[in-house]
C-alpha cells in the first residue's frame, strides 16, 4: 500500500458527496471504501485506465474550484515521473481508498 493524494470534485449535492473530476462523472467516491478502477472510455480523452493520484497534494496545472484534495491509500501502483508543472510524481493505482479530506479549494 502506497500514501498518496487525489485531487477530487465536491458533488453540487446537498450532502457534497466526492466524485472524480474528469472521467466517469456520476460515479461517487466513498470515505474509508476500497474502490475498483474502472476503465470508462470517454469522448475527448485519451485512454488511461486506473486512478490518478499525486505523491504530494500538488496539482499546479490543473483548476482548483469547486474540488479538495484527499488523502488516499493506494494498491496495484505504477510510477510515472511527470514534468513539476504537472505535480511531479504521479501513481495509476488499481485500489484506492479515501483516507481523509484535507481541504476545499473554493
Amino acid at each position: 500500500m502506497v500514501k498518496a493524494y487525489k485531487l477530487v470534485r465536491v458533488r453540487k449535492d446537498s450532502a457534497r458527496k466526492l466524485g472524480p473530476l474528469f472521467i466517469d462523472r456520476k460515479r461517487v467516491y466513498p470515505m474509508h471504501e476500497w474502490l475498483k478502477a474502472e476503465t470508462v472510455p470517454t469522448k475527448g480523452f485519451a485512454l488511461r485506465p486506473g486512478f490518478h493520484c499525486c505523491s504530494q497534494p500538488v496539482a499546479p496545472h490543473l483548476t482548483k474550484e469547486g474540488r479538495v484534495w484527499v488523502e488516499v491509500l493506494i494498491k496495484g501502483v505504477k510510477k510515472h515521473q511527470r514534468p513539476i508543472s504537472q505535480g511531479g510524481l504521479w501513481y495509476t493505482a488499481k485500489q484506492m481508498k479515501i483516507e481523509k479530506q484535507l481541504w476545499y479549494l473554493m
